[in-house]
């Protein structure tokens, strides 16, 4: 029987981990990074789209959904077929169709063909999405699970950072085509290392695959990101958002029905009567949604009513992003998260965000420095709860299943974002009866009434930064609440 380190198909990791771990974390994050800079870079290369292909309206927003569409619909089959064929095999296929989306992205001629790529460029990032997170569960003790999550996650807010930044250099120094082509040499030469050094890990009990449950899950998440998208541009009411809304709560309930009683469930329903899993879940949810929601606010915050420009708001938002990767690549968070324990550290980290957000809404009117002093509790508090959550989904859950947990962590993040979105953008227009900013002032005959109105813009983002704090808050109370007894009951 061969025992090379590269066909390991045992769940537990060796007592001091896999000899190369740090390595391979480095290329699983290298895989991450691709798919967090294209979330992003998309963004600052829309006026070149209008201009250069002729795209619409619409064909922007499917340019932006198909791929966030076709992710978060995939997120639980993809952990579910890594756990079933191989995670390393399920990582270089997303590396692959990654590169293979980027490449025709760049060369697109026209908005259907960029439509189709970012589609399929969709299908790499949930695999990669969901086996990084998976392999790195894998190969670390459970000592050094958590700060290896943490630099996980310090890379995704490094992309997040990141992404509009190298968007706009590449935009200054070539064709929009080349924000797409640049992920091709980073995809190849994580298809190199992931070959080279990253062990094979799987499911040893080789479960059935369960084609119904992968075939509902995708539909009903599909449609329902697809309806929460669709609500503050066409209406929560409108048809469409009520018929999508309508067929992912059904196809969800029979995705739900049917995994309680299949054999071998692709998502097992006994996960939710774990009070540590639920809490941790409950918790996700709602500091993406916070997080997603209030972020969003805050660029429109700087460049309208501070008046700061596209890269000058990216910048200045920087800080953020730069408190998660000084916290979580030292390791300073992990060693908080396990002086504190998993509970206290999620509780703190998420009433640290919701001050932050608090500070950006109430203090922020008075110029940068509230800001920045809102920007950096949220970094911190963002560095100890995100790692210490997923961490208590993934360990919540048995270890062949780790792919599956890595997609539920996805999905969560992804709903709770898209709803963060939604409601405090709802929240904003409630608040300002104008359509846009920029459209109210367009329409102002002086300069009063171009004050009085930036003056209502700016109450509607602090009502709704204040929505988002409450709701960070109240997930970190249910969060660490559910966790703390659940540890009591161990």
């Amino acid at each position: 029987m061969s025992t090379s380190p590269q066909v390991n198909h045992l769940e537990s990791p060796p007592a001091q981990g896999h000899p190369q771990r740090w390595l391979i974390l480095g290329v699983i994050c290298l895989a991450q990074l691709t798919v967090l800079l294209d979330n992003t870079v998309l963004n600052v290369a829309i006026p070149s789209l209008t201009r250069e292909l002729g795209a619409r309206t619409a064909d922007i927003q499917w340019m932006i959904n198909a791929y966030s569409l076709v992710q978060a619909g995939l997120l639980l089959t993809a952990g579910s077929a890594a756990d079933r064929y191989g995670r390393k095999k399920m990582l270089i296929a997303g590396l692959a169709l990654f590169g293979v989306g980027s490449l025709t992205a760049g060369l697109a001629d026209s908005t259907g063909q960029l439509i189709a790529a970012r589609a399929g460029m969709g299908v790499g990032g949930a695999l990669l999405m969901t086996t990084t997170l998976a392999v790195a569960m894998q190969i670390f003790t459970p000592e050094q699970q958590p700060k290896a999550i943490g630099i996980w996650a310090a890379v995704n807010s490094l992309g997040f950072a990141t992404g509009p930044l190298l968007g706009g250099f590449m935009l200054n120094h070539f064709w929009w085509g080349a924000i797409f082509l640049v992920n091709i040499p980073v995809a190849a030469l994580g298809l190199v290392a992931v070959v080279a050094l990253v062990p094979e890990s799987k499911n040893p009990t080789g479960d059935r695959p369960d084609i119904l449950g992968a075939l509902l899950s995708t539909v009903g998440m599909s449609s329902l990101v697809f309806a929460i998208i669709s609500g503050p541009g066409h209406g929560w009411t409108s048809g469409r958002v009520l018929v999508p809304g309508t067929v992912a709560v059904v196809v969800l309930g029979a995705f739900a029905y049917w995994e309680s009683r299949v054999p071998y469930p692709m998502l097992d329903m006994q996960f939710f009567r774990n009070r540590r899993f639920t809490g941790a879940v409950a918790g996700a949810m709602l500091i993406s949604f916070g997080m997603g929601g209030s972020l969003f606010l805050l660029t429109q915050h700087m460049q309208f009513v501070l008046g700061y420009g596209p890269l000058e708001a990216g910048l200045r938002t920087a800080p953020l992003a730069l408190a998660i990767v000084a916290l979580n690549f030292t390791g300073v968070s992990a060693k908080w998260a396990a002086k504190l324990g998993t509970p206290l550290a999620i509780g703190l980290g998420m009433a640290l965000m919701a001050g932050g957000l608090v500070s950006i809404a109430t203090v922020a009117s008075g110029g940068y420095a509230g800001t920045l002093l809102g920007l950096l509790l949220v970094g911190t508090g963002a560095a100890v709860a995100s790692p210490a959550m997923a961490h208590a989904i993934l360990s919540s859950i048995p270890p062949e299943k780790a792919g599956v947990g890595a997609g539920i962590n996805g999905t969560v993040g992804e709903l709770g974002q898209g709803l963060g979105v939604a409601v405090l953008g709802a929240v904003l227009s409630s608040r300002f009866a104008g359509s846009s900013l920029p459209g109210a002032l367009a329409e102002a005959g002086s300069v009063a009434e171009r004050g009085r109105i930036t003056e209502a813009f700016a109450s509607g983002l602090e009502s709704s930064q204040l929505v988002g704090a409450g709701a960070v808050l109240v997930g970190g109370v249910v969060a660490a609440g559910l966790l703390r007894r659940a540890e009591r009951r161990v």
